[in-house]
C-alpha cells in the first residue's frame, strides 16, 4: 500500500503535465501512487500521459471541472495521505519527504502546507491560524492531508474550492501546519486552474472611476458565497 496518493486533475495541460510528473518521480520520498484525472482535455494531454502509463493511473472523463476531477481521483486511491497536485506545479525534490514527516510527527495535525513560487512571485504563507483562515484564503490546494480527514470538494462552487475545503475541515475540528519553506513552483498560464492578480488590484476603487472589472466582481461574489455558507 502506498503511503501517499497523488491526484492530479488536468485540463489541457499538455505543455505542463510532463514536467509536473517528472518532478514527482524525482522525489526523495518514493512510497507513492499517482492518479491523473484527464478532465476532458482537447489538446495533446492524453498523448503526453500515455508516455507515463506504466507509472501512473489515468482516468478519463468529460469536462466537469477541477473539483469533480479531484473527488473522482480521491475515490480511486489507496494511500494513507492524499495530495492534490495541480498539473502546472513543479515540486522540489524533498517536498513529500518533509510533508510526510510533519504528519508522522504531529498526529493532531490533519494537513500540512508550505510556501511556494507563483511564477516570479514568492508566496510566503502564514502559520495555521483559525481566525485568519476565516477571513482569507491563504492555504494552497496542494497540501498533504490525511485521507481519512478529507471531506470532499464542494462540486457546486466555481471559485474558492480550496478555501471552502479548509473551512469545512476546520468545522470538523481538523487543523493544519505550515512548513515555512518554498516547496513547489506554479507555472502560471492565461487559462486553467492557476490565476492570480496583484493584491493592489483589489484595493483600487474602480467604481469611483466608472469602471467595472469583471474579475473583481466575480471574486467578490464568490467570496460572499463562501462567507454565507460558513456563516462568517
Amino acid at each position: 500500500m502506498p503511503k501517499v496518493s497523488i491526484v492530479i486533475p488536468t485540463y489541457n495541460h499538455a505543455r505542463e503535465i510532463g514536467r509536473c510528473l517528472e518532478s514527482i518521480f524525482k522525489q526523495t520520498f518514493q512510497n507513492f501512487e499517482i492518479v491523473v484525472v484527464n478532465d476532458g482535455s482537447t489538446d495533446n494531454t492524453l498523448g503526453v500521459l500515455e508516455k507515463y502509463k506504466d507509472r501512473i493511473k489515468i482516468i478519463n472523463q468529460e469536462n466537469k471541472g477541477a473539483s469533480v476531477a479531484r473527488n473522482r481521483g480521491a475515490k480511486e486511491v489507496r494511500g494513507e495521505h492524499l495530495l492534490f497536485c495541480d498539473a502546472d506545479l513543479i515540486l522540489k525534490p524533498k517536498m513529500l519527504e518533509k510533508m510526510v514527516k510533519v504528519l508522522d510527527d504531529n498526529q493532531e495535525v490533519s494537513y500540512v502546507y508550505s510556501s511556494f513560487h507563483f511564477g516570479w512571485k514568492v508566496f510566503r504563507l502564514w502559520s495555521f491560524d483559525e481566525e485568519r483562515l476565516k477571513k482569507m484564503p491563504y492555504i494552497h490546494t496542494s497540501s498533504l492531508m490525511r485521507k481519512r480527514d478529507f471531506p470532499g470538494f464542494d462540486e457546486k462552487l466555481k471559485k474558492f474550492q480550496d478555501w471552502d475545503l479548509w473551512l469545512t475541515m476546520l468545522e470538523n475540528g481538523k487543523k493544519g501546519a505550515l512548513i515555512p519553506e518554498v516547496l513547489f513552483k506554479v507555472r502560471p498560464r492565461k487559462i486553467g486552474i492557476s490565476q492570480w492578480l496583484p493584491k493592489i488590484f483589489y484595493k483600487i476603487p474602480w467604481k469611483k472611476f466608472g469602471l467595472r472589472i469583471r474579475a473583481l466582481e466575480e471574486y467578490e461574489k464568490a467570496k460572499a458565497v463562501i462567507k454565507e455558507k460558513h456563516h462568517l
